[in-house]
């Protein structure tokens, strides 16, 4: 048997609350297909060729609660931060590493910050429906 694997330096980031869905984004819905809203995400790998708009990503799934790795738009996620992975089952699903330091691990969080944030302005043109719950609306109060 071998041991735990190396811990590694990931990006890390949250499911939106509620995302706008629809014709013109007037409908709301909690989190993803795939995962609540408000679930902690790794990112194991990007598209850079497609500008970052799409991400495979490893968490516990919306329905069993079981480690799944699916693919996710970039604009369903927020709070992206470098986090030193222990987990054995995150480790085991990403046998490459996108960052191999610290550094480089902010330094693609922050890009991906601001990627999502642009793709979450720019994917639905129609103006927020009344109220609007979605991430960019909802105020954002500490603790």
């Amino acid at each position: 048997m071998s041991g735990a694997p190396e811990p590694a330096w990931l990006v890390v980031a949250n499911v939106v609350l509620w995302r706008r869905y629809g014709d013109g984004g007037q409908e709301l819905r909690p989190g993803t297909k795939a995962y609540r809203g408000g679930a902690k995400v790794y990112v194991v790998d990007t598209y850079a060729g497609m500008g970052h708009q799409q991400l495979t990503t490893v968490g516990r799934g919306r329905h069993n609660g079981h480690w799944i790795t699916i693919d996710t738009g970039t604009r369903h996620l927020h709070t992206f931060r470098a986090w030193l992975v222990y987990t054995p089952a995150v480790l085991k699903r990403c046998p490459w590493t996108v960052a191999a330091t610290r550094e480089e691990a902010e330094e693609l969080a922050a890009l991906l910050e601001r990627v999502a944030r642009e793709e979450r302005h720019a994917h639905h043109g129609a103006p927020h429906p009344d109220p609007c719950l979605c991430h960019e609306c909802l105020p954002v109060t500490p603790g």
